[in-house]
């Protein structure tokens, strides 16, 4: 008579492992992680939680990923804080690979004697903003802030207006992050007006610099004033300018938007940026300005555990060299494009039996960066009930749920992606 009970179909360890897509895991996670989560998949299906012939699934979906998993942005975010802010260009990816392994980071091939850490990356920034005699780079936004408050207003004073202490994200406020390092902030001006005569009157013996925050992450309008950097410049002190979204040169597209270069040139002393905003780097704090200054940065001793690792310079150095990079496609991205895309998708999935609309959409800069600014672009609209599978399938599309639906905007979809979406569409949609 058959044996009926299930646990006797439970299949072998030794099959399990051989199994091709478990086998492959073990190559990247190690055979003893991978056998222990088959032995569990396996204990599941002898108490009868699961049937035998979902061991091996179980077993897969109970390991963890290597990596972190490639996710499409059809948000329209462009620099979507949650899935990384910028994606890399291909060059900055490749640089990353050759980076891998032992590097020239701190040699010189020719004399094969020490050399300055970075310098390929240090010398595209600088060659990028010529008006910054000097630069230097640490490991992100924030840190570049922190490093310039202690090292040249430790136990002094930074003046900065109530209107520009802002909180960064994630529950981060810049007067903690300020005071952290031994400064005292002497606060200017009101929420909405700050004037130069209020910096001024605050200006004296113990003052360390004043300080400039870009508000990047929102906008206030109505009944406000602002002092510019070139006014504040006539003080007689240090001026640190916080641009954060490390715009580089000016942009016609985001005119409101701070950039490094023009900001040297209305007489800041210091430029703080990050490098993966609108610079479409890796994330890196960069530190432009009078050579005095950045040096006085870099030899600190704080500067140590801020500095970068070899990956990120290498990164750093293929963004600053290349022509562009997918931040600054997806921004500049044309409409009119984007719509002949999510047309010919809208086409193709209407022959294979899926309906989806084509509707106007409003991208936005994203990553703290141009608050107030839409970019005109073009969606595909699909029933909400989409957005569950196409976030969990492989590889997650993201979209944006509004009123009911699913919108895909194309903008920050690369365009050989196009047939990977429409084929998530279909599987969603099964």
């Amino acid at each position: 008579m058959r044996d009926a009970d299930p646990r006797r179909r439970v299949p072998r360890t030794d099959a399990l492992l051989a199994d091709p897509a478990l086998a492959a895991a073990a190559g990247t996670l190690g055979r003893d992680r991978v056998k222990a989560a088959i032995l569990r998949a396996q204990q599941r299906a002898r108490h009868g939680e699961l049937n035998p012939d979902e061991v091996r699934d179980a077993a897969l979906a109970d390991l963890p990923a290597p990596t972190p998993r490639t996710v499409l942005n059809a948000t329209g975010v462009v620099l979507h804080t949650n899935l990384g802010r910028a994606p890399l260009s291909a060059a900055a990816v490749a640089a990353l690979a050759a980076a891998a392994g032992h590097t020239d980071v701190e040699l010189d091939l020719r004399t094969g004697r020490r050399a300055r850490r970075g310098r390929t990356a240090l010398d595209a920034l600088a060659a990028a903003v010529p008006d910054a005699p000097a630069v230097h780079v640490v490991n992100n936004g924030a840190a570049a802030l922190v490093l310039a408050a202690t090292a040249l207003a430790a136990d002094r004073e930074i003046v900065v207006s109530r209107g520009e202490l802002v909180e960064i994200g994630d529950g981060f406020r810049l007067p903690d992050l300020l005071e952290s390092t031994g400064a005292r902030l002497r606060e200017v001006g009101t929420t909405n007006r700050t004037a130069l005569a209020d910096y001024a009157a605050a200006v004296g013996p113990r003052t360390g610099f004043v300080l400039k925050v870009h508000p990047s992450n929102f906008v206030v309008t109505g009944f406000t004033s602002a002092v510019p950097v070139r006014e504040l410049a006539t003080l007689g002190v240090p001026v640190v300018v916080d641009i954060g979204s490390g715009l580089l040169a000016p942009d016609p597209l985001l005119p409101d938007e701070p950039d490094a270069a023009t900001t040297l040139r209305a007489g800041a002393d210091l430029v703080t940026a990050s490098g993966d905003k609108l610079l479409g780097g890796p994330q890196a704090g960069l530190l432009l300005g009078a050579a005095d200054l950045v040096e006085r940065l870099r030899r600190h001793p704080l500067a140590r555990a801020l500095r970068v690792d070899k990956l990120t310079l290498a990164a750093l150095a293929a963004t600053l060299y290349a022509p562009t990079t997918p931040t600054r496609d997806a921004l500049h991205a044309a409409p009119a494009a984007l719509r002949d895309r999510a047309e010919r998708l809208r086409d193709r999935l209407g022959e294979d039996g899926c309906k989806a609309e084509v509707v106007p959409s409003a991208a936005v800069v994203g990553g703290g960066g141009a608050p107030g600014v839409a970019l005109d672009s073009w969606a595909l609209s699909l029933p909400e009930r989409y957005a569950e599978p196409l976030r969990t399938g492989e590889p997650p599309v993201l979209g944006r749920v509004l009123r009911g639906r699913v919108l895909l905007d194309l903008r920050c979809v690369p365009v050989d992606a196009d047939e990977t979406v429409h084929a998530a569409i279909l599987r969603a949609g099964d």
